[in-house]
């Protein structure tokens, strides 16, 4: 079955910006991720969301599960959990690792969901 890729443009934007800004994430005290790195995606009518690249991730602290989505604007998500912070981060984390060509500077980033950790701080 194909699925239907789909454009960014004036009834759906998308943009892909750097960050410009040091990006912190926390799970309790524990530092996930640290950045200058990060790109900002704004989609749509969507709140901003922060990726950041894996290069600034501790990946020790992650665990790849089978979770899957699919986005027709993005392509395929790939999550990863934090176990550390138990069920509560079962797939806080999610990855295009193969982009579609629109928004291909999200590759070898990733992003977090804000209830499945305790801070994303922007400085």
């Amino acid at each position: 079955m194909t699925r239907p890729v789909k454009i960014p443009g004036p009834d759906h934007p998308i943009t892909v910006t750097p960050t410009g800004k040091r990006v912190v994430v926390r799970l309790g005290a524990t530092v996930i991720a640290d950045t200058t790195d990060a790109l900002t995606l704004q989609e749509a009518s969507y709140p901003p969301v922060q990726y950041i690249p894996r290069k600034d991730l501790d990946m020790a602290l992650l665990e790849r599960t089978d979770h899957s989505t699919w986005c027709p604007y993005k392509g395929d998500a790939s999550y990863f959990s934090i176990p550390m912070g138990g069920e509560r981060s079962v797939n806080a984390i999610w990855t295009y690792e193969t982009p579609h060509d629109a928004v291909a500077e999200i590759k070898d980033h990733v992003a977090f969901y804000g209830d499945r950790i305790d801070s994303i701080s922007i400085s």
